[in-house]
């Protein structure tokens, strides 16, 4: 298998799994106990909120542990909705993952506004729309949430611009930057964000990790409640495993970002290439400079991204039309949408993810594959005529 998924989830390192095993064997403590085995899963959960909290430049106190992206959102915005006590005006893109439209239309349906940031043919919005339209909703709570880098195009927001349009209004701003992570430098008081999510298996660690940064004095209510665990903003059981793995996946994504960033764009684009070159009627969507280094996401005119995926599947590689979280709905891309893309273009779409596994010869053979794969899916296209094939 050709794994070209990795927007997806990503395999475990197995440097993250060594240091995994002994907390699903005998270090079964429960945090919250104060014997031995209490007090050593949690000094291996202090150590994992540091790690985590080095990889986007934030203090230890100021990450919140969580069972990954979508809860981390979710507690973004009904947590701030919450602490703001109703009458919330959000401020998000047109462009999100629905781990943050849904909690938005959510809270509208509970009687908060709701404006979305349109975004151009790039999949980019326009930080400078965003200070009017927040003095348009001016004399109630607000809150903007602009995801970091885009899930299926890759396109990076320009996320400090927006949050000094925030800054300057006292409007708390929040990113989901679970693309983003690990791909591209982050340094939360550079972005000037208020709060950023975080997943950890887009980054080989585990699934069931991820956690939420929230600035100090940045005011959320809590959105699970039980145990008071986290300092009382998400109770429950710490799955201690899987959080030392998002740990150590930190770690490892913080030290080697130097390199591997450049090792990725290098094979996507050598990916783009070699696909573009031999598969003619083939477009690149998302920002052609502002984009995560490690996702290719192209058009293949004349057929179906649904059935490039399955073909893809029988030869042994292993990609996506887009999102996985919403991919088996069969629902059209909200985001291609967004970018004003005609059906066609948006049926046609697959995207090519990288990981820190993926090598040169896999990028090739993958290239030549779907060059066969949409010749003879093309061979009985209905658009075989108007684009020649």
């Amino acid at each position: 298998m050709i794994y070209l998924d990795n927007a997806a989830s990503t395999a475990v390192r197995p440097e993250v799994l060594r240091e995994m095993l002994p907390h699903l064997s005998e270090n079964f403590g429960n945090p919250s106990s104060a014997h031995a085995q209490g007090r050593a899963a949690e000094r291996a959960v202090r150590l994992a909120r540091r790690r985590a909290a080095a990889l986007i430049g934030a203090s230890p106190g100021e990450i919140l542990f969580t069972s990954g992206g979508t809860e981390s959102n979710n507690m973004a915005l009904l947590g701030a909705a919450g602490a703001a006590g109703g009458g919330l005006a959000v401020v998000a893109t047109s462009v999100e993952h629905e781990a943050v439209l849904e909690p938005c239309r959510l809270l509208e349906e509970q009687g908060c506004e709701l404006a979305l940031l349109r975004a151009d043919g790039d999949g980019m919005i326009d930080a400078a729309e965003l200070g009017p339209l927040l003095d348009g909703l001016a004399g109630r709570p607000r809150l903007v949430s602009v995801m970091l880098a885009n899930n299926e195009v890759g396109t990076i927001q320009p996320v400090a611009e927006a949050a000094r349009a925030c800054r300057a209004r006292g409007v708390p701003i929040h990113t989901d930057a679970v693309q983003a992570a690990g791909k591209i430098p982050i340094d939360v008081s550079e972005l000037g964000v208020d709060m950023l999510s975080l997943s950890s298996h887009k980054i080989h660690g585990p699934k069931g990790a991820g956690a939420l940064y929230v600035r100090r004095g940045t005011r959320i209510a809590p959105v699970i409640r039980g145990g008071g665990q986290e300092g009382g903003m998400r109770s429950g059981t710490e799955n201690v495993p899987a959080i030392v793995g998002f740990g150590a996946a930190c770690e490892l994504a913080a030290s080697e970002l130097g390199t591997a960033a450049p090792r990725m764009r290098a094979l996507r684009d050598r990916l783009v290439s070699r696909v573009m070159g031999a598969v003619p009627h083939c477009a690149a969507n998302g920002h052609p400079g502002r984009r995560l280094p490690n996702c290719a996401h192209l058009t293949v005119l004349g057929v179906s991204g649904e059935d490039l995926v399955a073909k893809l599947d029988e030869r042994g590689i292993a990609a996506s039309t887009g999102s996985a979280c919403t991919v088996r709905t069969q629902k059209e891309s909200h985001v291609l949408r967004a970018m004003g893309l005609s059906h066609e273009r948006i049926s046609g779409s697959l995207r090519l993810s990288l990981g820190a596994f993926t090598t040169e010869r896999e990028v090739d053979e993958a290239a030549r594959i779907l060059a066969e794969v949409a010749a003879e899916l093309r061979r009985v296209s209905p658009f075989r005529e108007k684009y020649g094939f």
